[in-house]
């Protein structure tokens, strides 16, 4: 069970690591810009890179709870701006906009909990604490 927490920081990240790789193409960006994101050639790279900087932080549980809220950042914006299914007239695009809005916010609820809970106990976080207590620990005469 040890791992459980680090096996599911990994899956969790992998979404956002990959998924900020292809807001660097032209196709991501000419979607977000159809989709009415102001400065679409910049914000959507920025946006790519606080998603792969989130999901690394959370993946080797190294600031896990800045990096949460990175994706935190990430998502919000993005749930609101491009799965706005209420928006959309075709029945079909609007239920797959809806799901996707959905997943987004269960997605926004885990980061929220890696903010509070941090990275576990199979983390970088967690190797730092425990030197950092060994340091404090009087030398035993």
């Amino acid at each position: 069970m040890r791992y459980s927490l680090l096996a599911g920081r990994v899956l969790f990240s992998l979404l956002f690591v990959l998924a900020g790789l292809g807001h660097f193409s032209s196709q991501e960006i000419g979607f977000a810009a159809a989709q009415g994101v102001p400065l679409a050639s910049i914000v959507v790279p920025f946006s790519g890179l606080m998603a792969m900087l989130g999901g690394l932080s959370i993946a080797f549980g190294y600031k896990a709870e800045w990096g949460a809220w990175l994706i935190v950042l990430f998502l919000v914006p993005v749930t609101f701006m491009m799965h706005n299914f209420w928006t959309v007239s075709d029945p079909a695009v609007a239920q797959d906009q809806m799901a996707h809005f959905m997943k987004n916010l269960a997605l926004i609820g885990s980061a929220l909990f890696i903010s509070y809970f941090g990275a576990g106990p199979s983390s970088m976080d967690a190797r730092v604490r425990s030197q950092s207590e060994e340091r404090k620990q009087p030398a035993v005469a």
